[in-house]
């Protein structure tokens, strides 16, 4: 705000002699990382580059509302070096996964190496391999799902199908395991738009589990997962298959959404490296209580 004489002033206001001005500037935001003591979860660590799994509820970079408790604070910490391409803020980061979504994440150290590597992202080059748990029982035992994906119209937090001005976006599905009322699906992208599994997967029908954005939950309880079996006595049920002793119990409380595996070539060995991000327990499990309902009713 400008003020003349400790009065706020219209910009329209005519400066007169001996007039007193002020303004009242906003406070500088800080690009400084505080290095922060959070245990990462290395799968692979070189002089050049790192492979994390990802714990849900963690932010991968400082942004508005996240100013401490980020990946990057936690790399500020067991690094010495970090690539700083990307800018103050993001130091390492060559990509990025949502918050509630876990595993594999490749960070890099090397300034050269971090430009290899964010070609192969351009060039399609490294391959990603998600695992999720969707609502329904898909049809097909796979598909390729090529729909453009947007800002939301409505939501601008959101991202939608939008056929007027959206990227190309390409996600094939496997089904690995169905159960009642649910299906354990792995999806691979040929593309990397934010929140495109959970779009996509969402506008086939077939939205991931407890995704508070596309799902319309932001948890999954047991009773969720025995609905398919309603009709009989859930708590007697949940008792016998040993699921837990209150039917309304979260099983998870975010998305059903884990980065299993990811591939490249390492750009100063010329190898090419794939590594596999162990499931997280919540969503590990969600899949052994869904394989024990479905046990139950065969």
């Amino acid at each position: 705000a400008v003020k003349v004489n400790d009065v706020a002033v219209k910009s329209s206001y005519e400066i007169k002699l001996n007039d007193t001005i002020s303004i009242d500037l906003p406070a500088e935001s800080s690009d400084h990382i505080t290095p922060e003591d959070i245990p990462l979860n290395i799968i692979f660590e070189d002089e050049y580059l790192m492979v994390l799994n990802k714990t849900p509820d963690t932010v991968v970079h400082p942004a508005r509302g996240h100013s401490s408790g980020t990946l990057v604070n936690a790399l500020a910490f067991h690094c010495n070096n970090l690539s700083s391409l990307n800018g103050p803020l993001r130091p390492g980061i060559v990509h990025r996964l949502d918050r509630d979504t876990s595993g594999a994440i490749l960070v890099v150290k090397d300034e050269k190496v971090h430009k290899h590597l964010a070609l192969q992202f351009e060039n399609r080059e490294i391959t990603k391999e998600y695992l999720a748990v969707v609502k329904g029982e898909t049809e097909l035992d796979s598909d390729k799902i090529d729909l453009p994906i947007g800002k939301d119209k409505r939501d601008r937090k959101k991202m939608a199908i939008r056929h007027d001005n959206g990227k190309n976006a390409v996600s094939i599905f496997e089904v690995l395991e169905r159960f009642p009322g649910f299906t354990l699906v792995k999806v691979f992208l040929e593309t990397g738009r934010t929140h495109q599994i959970r779009v996509h997967m969402k506008t086939i029908g077939h939205p991931v589990i407890a995704d508070s954005a596309y799902s319309n939950s932001e948890a999954c309880y047991i009773e969720d997962l025995m609905a398919p079996v309603l009709n009989k006595d859930i708590h007697n049920l949940a008792k016998e298959a040993e699921l837990c002793n209150n039917v309304t119990d979260p099983i998870i409380e975010r998305q059903a959404l884990h980065a299993y595996k990811i591939g490249f070539i390492h750009p100063v060995t010329n190898k090419a490296l794939e590594f596999t991000a162990e499931i997280p327990e919540d969503m590990g499990n969600l899949i052994t209580t869904l394989r024990k309902i479905k046990t139950l009713l065969n």
